[in-house]
């Protein structure tokens, strides 16, 4: 670790605390922007659905050439382009051109991701996955944070546009702040083909693994986002809370993403694989969702929310990011392209799903994503089964 690239972390780490308010504005302010654009739910969910698109746009070829040209751009004009939308949101009032924002906003994801994930595992080369799971710290406060920055707007009854302006303020001001910081030097131009011994020895990532760890971003990323998106109208709507205690779920679900972080951190630096946290995680966070469904009452919902955040929204996405990346060694850029891709696909189709699910049941909603959490927890097998083979071979190769 290098003194130097604090400040830089801190700055990098700010974005995604704005970012994870930038996730869940539109849904929080639902109400007030079906006024504004004057539609229904479906249609702002379906403008919600244009963050995917505009990520998955660009994802993989920024983490190419932010291994080629540098981390410092991408990040920077991400930054710009979330402050236009932050900006361009409240000055619309149709939701074509709220579409048009919204696939800017993911655009401004994709180059957060292409420029901060490899800058992380950069400048802590040591601990690349403690510094990748502190991102998703950042996230969970930015969306602890926001439901009760609306709440209090409620409470004094304020323009609910203050959340937007006060998220692009933050933003502004990080800027500046990352405009005189270091960043570590980047791979540049691609390498010599033969590898170093170290290289060798490092685990490769065959089409078996890489086609895993891209469905596995997808799915991860898909069963948080649903949840962070319909939590607050699921607790509203089916277990009968009043919107007030409803959104403030999303607090409680982002502690407990904070909590799993404060743990896992550590763990994976010290202790436990990370593909044993993975199968562990992915399990709970099946089993809480089955629970809510079964049993949606305003007390098992709180309850549950708590442990639905700690599993499923409390790092795996970024663990399993470190555990492909570690098989890209000098192409982290690319990795992070791919494996975002699939989720960007998630933040895609899964509004579009959502919106049709919706004018059925909001519990149908829930029972979706019941689902997935299946299928995660099953790909979770299967990579830590994978993982394990590595470790034999490897030594086996070496004698």
């Amino acid at each position: 670790m290098k003194i130097v690239y604090l400040p830089t972390a801190a700055g990098l780490y700010l974005n995604y605390l704005v970012h994870g308010m930038g996730v869940i504005l539109m849904s929080l302010n639902m109400q007030a922007l079906e006024q504004q654009w004057q539609t229904d739910a479906a249609g702002v969910s379906i403008v919600i659905s244009s963050l995917g698109i505009g990520r998955l746009s660009i994802l993989f070829f920024s983490g190419i050439l932010s291994d080629r040209f540098g981390r410092r751009p991408f990040v920077l004009t991400g930054m710009v382009c979330y402050v236009i939308f932050f900006f361009g949101i409240l000055c619309t009032n149709n939701i074509v051109m709220a579409y048009a924002f919204g696939f800017l906003a993911g655009m401004a994801n994709s180059f957060l991701d292409a420029g901060t994930y490899p800058s992380l595992m950069e400048a802590f080369p040591d601990t690349p996955s403690t510094a990748n799971i502190l991102i998703k710290a950042f996230v969970s406060a930015g969306q602890f944070l926001l439901p009760m920055i609306i709440s209090l707007l409620v409470w004094a009854n304020l323009w609910f546009g203050w959340s937007f302006i006060i998220a692009a303020g933050i933003m502004l001001l990080n800027g500046l702040f990352l405009l005189r910081c270091t960043f570590p030097a980047h791979p540049g131009r691609p390498r010599s083909c033969t590898p170093s011994p170290t290289e060798d020895k490092a685990p490769h990532c065959s089409f078996v693994d890489l086609a895993s760890y891209t469905l596995y971003g997808y799915v991860s990323m898909a069963t948080f986002y649903l949840i962070s998106q319909w939590l607050a109208q699921y607790g509203q709507h089916i277990a009968g809370m009043p919107y007030t205690s409803a959104i403030k779920l999303l607090s409680i679900y982002t502690c407990g993403s904070l909590l799993c972080v404060m743990i896992t951190a550590p763990l994976v630096r010290k202790t436990v694989r990370p593909t044993t946290l993975l199968m562990l995680y992915t399990f709970i966070s099946f089993i809480a969702l089955v629970t809510v469904c079964l049993y949606p009452t305003a007390t098992v919902v709180t309850i549950f929310a708590f442990v639905i955040g700690f599993s499923s929204a409390g790092g795996v996405v970024q663990i399993g990011l470190t555990l492909m990346a570690a098989r890209f060694t000098h192409a982290k850029g690319k990795a992070t392209g791919i494996y975002y891709s699939a989720g960007s696909i998630a933040t895609f189709t899964i509004p579009l799903i959502t919106a049709h699910l919706s004018e059925r049941s909001i519990a149908d909603i829930m029972w979706f994503d019941t689902a997935i959490a299946a299928l995660g927890f099953l790909l979770a097998l299967f990579l830590g089964y994978r993982s394990y083979a590595e470790e034999k071979r490897r030594p086996m190769l070496t004698l």
